[in-house]
């Protein structure tokens, strides 16, 4: 529950707040009010990224947070407060009602002044980094204050459980619409973690030939050919008809999602000639560069993604409501606000078991 009864009867909430790197607090305070423009929503589910786990440890990159943090970034909840003057028009052009009504929100705190923001692309907004969860106060706690337009409305009927998961499937989205997939293209997605296993699902939407999902963990390979992939296999294994591989021809489209040491490398040399690769992993200093004789000679298009554009937030979002898109199955774990050490330590632990972790305030 988002309000808590303090001495005298005043609301009060709970949070959970990092100081420093493996430095974590459970935190009590007043209930925050929401602003002109801003709303309060009431948690339902967080879900916790490999991102959070470098918040942790200390390991983001700098200028990427700002301590002390609640973290927090992908989350699904219920309005339960809106600021003075607050209004969201609805598809119509007319005012929404926010009160009550399930959503999601976009985490960029874009400045939607700058010339990148003008021409959409709000992920790439030129007035510096600020972040929901790394550098505002994100979702692991009972309620959270943003602002109005950032939000994204829910069917009423809405898994706010799978919904939490619509903050990564945006960023797959954007993924996919850099990609521009075509019907009939061989896919191949590298990675299955949250990221691969949600893309897997977006491009099997766009009936592709062949899509192929590649993790060294087989058990979370083989899970993508339950969410649209055709194959599956590990890095390295023999290709062939023995359901293993796909053949030595190269792929139209591979959408690299892992940000391990060698995935860049290894999504352009998986491409054929005058292939398209989309980057979407967060790779960490160190990691193996794409070749440059390889990416000129064989002509690849390479982006890259990072966060998500509001665009991408509507598709997804779409996709969500529609029955395209249904991440619950990805969720193994959820666990209470006052369990999040043992929920950041299941994160990044290696165990292949352990999918996507929700906390529930």
């Amino acid at each position: 529950m988002s309000g808590r009864p303090r001495e005298g009867g005043t609301p009060s909430v709970r949070s959970v707040v990092i100081d420093g790197p493996g430095e974590h607090r459970l935190a009590t305070g007043p209930q925050p009010q929401p602003g002109p423009g801003e709303v309060r929503v009431a948690v339902h589910a967080a879900g916790i990224c490999a991102s959070d786990r470098e918040v942790y440890d200390g390991t983001r990159a700098e200028g990427y947070v700002r301590y002390p943090v609640t973290p927090g970034h992908e989350w699904a909840g219920t309005v339960e407060a809106v600021g003075e003057g607050t209004v969201l028009l609805g598809p119509g052009g007319t005012p929404t009602e926010l009160l009550g009504r399930k959503v999601v929100a976009e985490g960029f705190r874009a400045c939607l002044r700058c010339e990148r923001c003008r021409e959409g692309a709000t992920s790439l907004c030129m007035s510096g980094y600020e972040e929901t969860g790394f550098t505002r106060p994100g979702a692991f706690a009972d309620s959270l204050v943003l602002p109005a337009r950032l939000l994204h409305l829910l069917p009423d009927d809405a898994d706010l459980r799978a919904a939490a998961l619509l903050e990564p499937a945006a960023v797959v989205a954007a993924a996919v619409l850099a990609a521009e997939p075509r019907a009939g293209e061989r896919v191949a997605v590298l990675g299955t973690g949250t990221l691969g296993l949600l893309a897997v699902q977006l491009l099997a939407a766009h009936s592709p030939a062949e899509l192929l999902a590649v993790d060294p963990r087989a058990q979370r390979a083989e899970q993508a050919l339950t969410m649209g992939a055709t194959h599956a296999r590990t890095p390295g294994s023999a290709d062939g008809p023995d359901g293993t591989g796909t053949g030595t021809e190269g792929f139209d489209l591979v959408v690299e999602t892992a940000g391990a040491a060698t995935t860049a490398h290894d999504a352009c040399k998986l491409a054929r000639r005058g292939g398209r690769v989309v980057l979407t992993g967060m790779f960490e200093p160190g990691a193996r560069g794409i070749d440059p004789v390889h990416l000129s000679v064989s002509q690849l298009t390479v982006r890259s993604v990072f966060g998500a554009p509001s665009a991408a937030w509507s598709y997804a979002v779409r996709a969500f409501g529609t029955g395209l898109l249904d991440p619950a199955p990805l969720i193994t774990h959820e666990l209470p606000l006052t369990a999040f050490g043992e929920a950041i330590g299941l994160v990044g632990g290696g165990d292949p078991a352990v999918g996507k972790v929700l906390l529930r305030p």
